[in-house]
């Protein structure tokens, strides 16, 4: 059992005690905390507060849930120096992450043509496990993509200038260097650029639905009922082989590390040493390559919409870009003081509020969109970046719903088939999927009521809802 003690409505407080160097804090209303008291996510809060150089908190989001050493939902800020950066706190999926496509068009321009262009789709984006791309690169080619991120997408004609300005980090993190790189994870890595993969990785089209705040909506250029579209996916094999390379590295050169901390998943590379670089290095290449493949799939959506709607290139817009599983170095005013930490967000999402040199410009008066995508059953939330967010989640919100069931679970439960049909006759949402076993992974009744994790994050003060997002059409690995 894991002592909590309720701070308010929707906070949590799990007290420091042993060789806890900070408080544990679960952001989660009553309901959704009886979910994250289903698993082991507790216990990983309060593991995570052992690591050094840890400041305010070990945090859990309200869609948390048991992960890899780290809780999915989870948020640590290390010190740079005194502290570390740990392969278990970004993850395998090394930067998967969600991109917003806005149309011209109203739900009823594409209802007739849905099917069709599921199809068109399907075809242009490879989908399922193991997929190979359709665009094979030389391992120079990979390089590139690998250091030069969204740029090089761009610069060889996947997308448009202007959708550099719409992605955190401008789709690229400088300190990537892809002579850290294993072979093999360069292998993995060559041949799957522009696949949408499997398990919760989706594409879908989307009609705005519920509008909460109609003047940054209208910021945001989105309207009712216009059509958009939402790409969730990653760094793929490549991200997975290259968390999997660092994680043992790391686990072999620190067996002392190792040793004093409550569960080994945790392994962390100490600040300032030369491991904590190359990692760092690594897995920002891994989030470029992510960058990369979020562009193409964009860039496959748009030639589609141009086949099928009969749209122009650039009719097609992106409205943001979000990264989850990644550390990023920043600073942030800790007890008075700016301290340079290593921020893990291991299945969350970046949340700054308006103002913030982070904001595009374009943004920088509204706060950053903070994109939270459900199941395919319920659609996905557009919220904005709050300034309570810096204080208490160093400007973090949730990423998704979050799982109530094991995948094993779920396919126990649900049949592929079923949930397809029931989606098509009872919410009138089309699903085209590779794979009928993930349709029954990713079943709706296997994730946490996403409106619930929506109206708690608003509570709590990390992001303001901005619309709501529905379903019209879903692409499935």
């Amino acid at each position: 059992m894991v002592e909590l003690n309720k701070l308010n409505e929707n906070t949590w407080e799990i007290p420091r005690e042993g060789g806890m160097n900070v408080p544990g804090r679960v952001y989660a209303s009553k309901e959704l905390l009886e979910h994250i008291k289903q698993d082991k996510t507790l216990e990983q809060i309060k593991n995570v507060a052992h690591l050094p150089g840890i400041y305010k908190y070990s945090i859990a989001m309200p869609d948390a849930h048991q992960g890899y050493g780290f809780p999915i939902g989870g948020v640590a800020a290390l010190d740079v120096e005194d502290g570390g950066i740990s392969p278990g706190g970004v993850g395998y999926d090394i930067n998967c992450g969600v991109r917003l496509v806005k149309t011209p068009l109203k739900a009823s321009e594409v209802q007739g043509n849905l099917k069709k262009l599921l199809k068109v789709l399907f075809e242009k984006i490879p989908s399922g496990v193991g997929k190979g791309s359709r665009f094979s690169l030389t391992k120079e080619q990979l390089r590139e993509v690998l250091e030069r991120g969204a740029e090089w997408a761009v610069d060889e004609g996947y997308g448009l200038e202007e959708d550099l300005k719409t992605v955190e980090e401008n789709g690229r993190m400088s300190e990537a260097d892809s002579s850290v790189i294993s072979d093999k994870a360069m292998n993995r890595g060559k041949e799957q650029v522009g696949c949408l993969g499997a398990g919760n990785h989706f594409f879908e089209i989307e009609r705005v639905g519920n509008i909460d705040n109609g003047k940054v909506a209208e910021e945001f250029g989105l309207e009712d009922d216009q059509v958009c579209i939402m790409i969730h996916t990653g760094s793929r094999g490549f991200g997975h082989q290259v968390c999997t390379d660092y994680l043992r590295e790391t686990e072999k050169k620190y067996k002392n590390v190792v040793r004093k901390l409550p569960d080994k998943e945790l392994v962390y590379a100490p600040g300032g040493s030369q491991m904590a670089d190359r990692y760092f290095k690594a897995m920002s290449c891994a989030v470029n390559f992510a960058f990369v493949n979020r562009q193409i799939i964009m860039h496959q959506a748009r030639k589609a919409f141009e086949e099928v709607m009969e749209l122009n290139y650039d009719d097609l817009e992106l409205v943001y870009g979000v990264c989850h599983n990644v550390a990023k170095k920043e600073k942030h005013r800790i007890n008075g003081e700016k301290k340079d930490v290593y921020v893990h967000r291991k299945g969350a999402t970046r949340a700054l509020p308006p103002g913030h040199k982070k904001v595009p410009r374009k943004y920088r008066e509204t706060g950053q969109p903070v994109l939270i995508p459900g199941n395919m059953g319920e659609g996905s939330y557009l919220l904005r970046g709050k300034k309570e967010s810096m204080d208490l989640s160093f400007g973090t919100a949730p990423h998704g719903s979050g799982r109530t069931m094991s995948r094993t679970k779920a396919k126990g439960k649900f049949w592929g088939e079923t949930v397809v049909k029931d989606l098509e006759e009872k919410k009138d949402i089309l699903v085209k999927a590779a794979s009928m076993p993930v349709v029954a992974e990713e079943a709706p009744g296997a994730y946490k009521n996403l409106k619930d994790v929506v109206n708690a994050s608003q509570k709590i003060g990390v992001a303001e809802k901005v619309l709501k997002l529905d379903p019209m059409g879903v692409i499935k690995g």
